[in-house]
């Protein structure tokens, strides 16, 4: 099963990125566990500067923007 964390401390285009993962993992069907990640310091410790962020099984994908959905599913090799 895939690993989405979702990094973001609240904000308007956090909980945009959120929709847009949730949207495209309902698409493609695919397996994954999404997991949030608001605390501050947990992000700085993955290197994240801007949120939101997303990482994929453990790697950093996006930062400090809101990808579509369309974008997310060929992230998620869909």
């Amino acid at each position: 099963m895939m690993k989405i964390e979702v990094f973001g401390t609240g904000c308007a285009k956090c909980h945009q990125l959120e929709k847009h993962v949730a949207e495209a993992i309902r698409e493609t069907g695919i397996a994954a566990e999404v997991v949030k990640i608001d605390d501050i310091a947990a992000i700085m410790g993955r290197g994240i500067i801007f949120t939101p962020a997303m990482a994929i099984d453990g790697e950093t994908r996006v930062s400090g923007r809101v990808p579509s959905v369309k974008e997310i599913k060929e992230l998620l090799g869909a």
